[in-house]
Order: structure tokens, then sequence, then C-alpha cells
């Protein structure tokens, strides 16, 4: 499904995490779609199965996935994912990161350019 860096310093389930938001805002995993288990993922990625536990809890916490006890995860839908929350918090950081571009020098046109290229990633397009 997908490789993991063994070596980097951010934690395992960091990283599957970000694995999965990708596959999610790239639609490649959709609306009601399953996870694969804890336990064929752990074997596939040769990892500890609570890491990927961990995992699918913060998806889930975070209002990326829902669990259906005894039948597995699933990706929640985008209009019942809208969490406050993360999406303040995620405004403020691109805010943060405007403005430091804007003050290094980035041109406005290309930061425009790169919502434009974002936006259609985004939406499971190619740019």
């Amino acid at each position: 499904m997908f490789e993991l860096d063994v070596q980097s310093r951010r934690p395992i389930y960091e990283q599957l995490m970000e694995k999965f938001k990708e596959l999610m805002i790239s639609e490649v995993l959709r609306e009601h779609d399953q996870l694969p288990s804890v336990r064929i993922l752990a074997q596939e990625l040769t990892i500890n199965p609570n890491t990927i536990q961990k995992a699918y809890r913060q998806l889930e916490t975070d209002g990326y996935i829902y669990t259906i006890p005894g039948k597995g995860n699933f990706v929640l839908p985008q209009r019942n994912s809208k969490n406050s929350l993360k999406e303040e918090k995620i405004k403020s950081e691109l805010t943060k990161v405007l403005a430091e571009a804007l003050y290094i020098g980035v041109e406005k046109k290309e930061i425009y350019r790169i919502v434009e290229e974002t936006s259609l990633l985004a939406k499971g397009g190619n740019t």
C-alpha cells in the first residue's frame, strides 16, 4: 500500500496517519471505504499492531475515519468530518506560513499558483 521511513525522526504512527490523509484527500480512499485491518496492515508493513491502532484512534479523534465494532475502520464522509477546532488550527498555521513566505519575498502570484495546484491535487486532478 505505501512505505514508511523507519529512519525518520517522525513517529511511525504519525507517518501512517499522514499517508492515510493523503489517500483520502486525493480520493484514492473514498467515503465509507474500509481501511485495512490492523492485523493485515501490521503484517504488510512489519510494524507493531499497537502502532497502527494508535494511528487509527488518532484519525478517528481528528474526524477522518469512523469505527464499526466488529467490522473495522471506514473513511468518514467529508461533510460529516468538519472539525472546527482542527479547521481553525490549520487556518492559523497556514496564516503563519503565508506571512513568512511573503516576508521572505515569495510573490503573491506564486502563492496563488501553489494554492491552485494544491486545490487540483486535493480534488484528484493532475497538474
